[in-house]
C-alpha cells in the first residue's frame, strides 16, 4: 500500500450520498492528500506485418498476442493511445447511482480508461513522493504508472473469483467550466471483494497455506480489503481521503455477504491509523505478532 497522506481532522460537515439513486445525509469529518502530473516522451512497440504472420504461423498464437505480451483475459494498454485532453464526464452522462457528493468534490468508480490512467499516475506520485533526489524519478513514475495502469484494469475488468473496484474522486462540475480528466481526478483507491481461505480468520492468516488450498466461498467468508488510498497534493485538506473511505465502506456494506472491511497501515503512519480509526476501524489483535516483522498493522471494520 502507497504512504497515506498525513491529514488533520477539523470540523465535521453535511455530505450527500447516493446509494440506488437516494440520497442519504452524511455528517463527516475532513480529511486530507496530493499530487502533480508531467508527462514525459512517448514509447512503442512495433512489428512488421509479416514477421507478425510468421510468427502466428509458427507459434499458433494471435497476433494481438504478438504485439504486446498477455495479460489475463485483458489487452495490454499503452498510454500512448489515450487522449489525456479528454474532458471529464459531466454529470447528466454518468449513471447518478452509487457516487457520493462532499464539498467540490465527488467520489465514485472509474468508468475512463484516462481515468485509470491519471489513478495509475497518482499512484506512482505517492509512491515516489518522498525520493524526489533520484536521478531518473521522472522514469520511474512513468514506469510506475503504466505497470499500473495495465494492473488496475487488469483487476477491475477480469472476472476472476476476487473482484475490484477503482474508486476515485473527482472535481464537481461547474458551470461554463470543464476539466479535462487528468485536472479532474484527485484522489483514487481500490476495494477489493474476497474470500478468506479454508481455516483463515483474517486475511493472510496462513502464511504457509498449500498452493491449491481452498477458498472458503460463503456469505461469511466475504469481505472487502481497501488498498492504494492516496490523494494528490494540490487537493489535500479536503476532507478527500476520509469521504472516499467512507464511500468505499459503503459501497462494501450494499455488496451482499460482506461482513468485514480490512485495511492495511503503516505501523508508523499515525495519521491515518487515526483516520481508520475514525471510521470504526479497529486492529486485528491477533494479526499483530506476524505483521510488526512488516512493519504495517491489519485493521478490521465489522460491517
Amino acid at each position: 500500500m502507497p504512504p497515506t497522506s498525513t491529514i488533520p481532522i477539523p470540523r465535521p460537515e453535511f455530505h450527500t450520498l447516493f446509494f440506488n439513486g437516494s440520497p442519504i445525509p452524511h455528517k463527516f469529518p475532513r480529511i486530507a492528500a496530493s499530487w502533480t502530473m508531467t508527462l514525459d516522451s512517448k514509447f512503442s512497440q512495433t512489428m512488421n506485418s509479416n514477421s507478425m504472420k510468421k510468427m502466428k504461423k509458427k507459434e499458433e498464437l494471435p497476433v494481438q498476442q504478438l504485439s504486446t505480451p498477455p495479460v489475463s483475459k485483458v489487452e495490454t494498454l499503452s498510454s500512448d493511445n489515450l487522449q489525456f485532453d479528454r474532458l471529464q464526464p459531466s454529470d447528466h452522462e454518468l449513471v447518478r447511482e452509487n457516487r457520493f457528493e462532499f464539498g467540490q468534490f465527488v467520489a465514485r468508480e472509474a468508468v475512463l480508461d484516462e481515468e485509470y490512467w491519471t489513478a495509475a499516475w497518482l499512484r506512482a506520485e505517492s509512491h515516489w513522493e518522498n525520493r524526489t533526489y533520484d536521478r531518473y524519478i521522472d522514469n520511474y513514475k512513468r514506469k510506475f504508472a503504466d505497470q499500473e495502469f495495465n494492473a488496475v484494469k487488469r483487476r477491475c475488468k477480469v472476472q476472476t473469483g476476487d473482484n475490484c473496484m477503482c474508486i476515485i474522486t473527482v472535481k464537481k462540475e461547474q458551470k461554463n467550466l470543464k476539466h479535462s480528466v487528468i485536472k479532474s481526478v484527485v484522489g483514487t483507491l481500490d476495494l477489493n471483494f474476497r474470500y478468506l481461505l479454508q481455516g483463515e480468520t483474517f486475511p493472510g492468516e496462513r502464511v504457509k497455506a498449500p498452493i491449491f488450498c481452498t477458498i472458503n466461498r460463503t456469505a461469511p467468508n466475504k469481505y472487502g480489503y481497501i488498498a492504494n488510498l492516496c490523494v494528490a497534493k494540490s487537493a489535500r485538506r479536503h476532507g478527500i481521503a476520509s469521504n472516499m473511505m467512507y464511500f468505499a465502506v459503503e459501497t462494501a456494506k450494499s455488496n451482499a455477504g460482506v461482513t468485514q472491511v480490512y485495511v492495511h497501515v503503516d505501523r508508523n503512519n499515525r495519521p491515518a491509523q487515526l483516520l481508520y480509526q475514525k471510521l470504526g476501524f479497529e486492529m486485528v489483535e491477533t494479526a499483530n505478532s506476524r505483521l510488526l516483522l512488516e512493519d504495517t498493522y491489519l485493521l478490521r471494520l465489522q460491517t
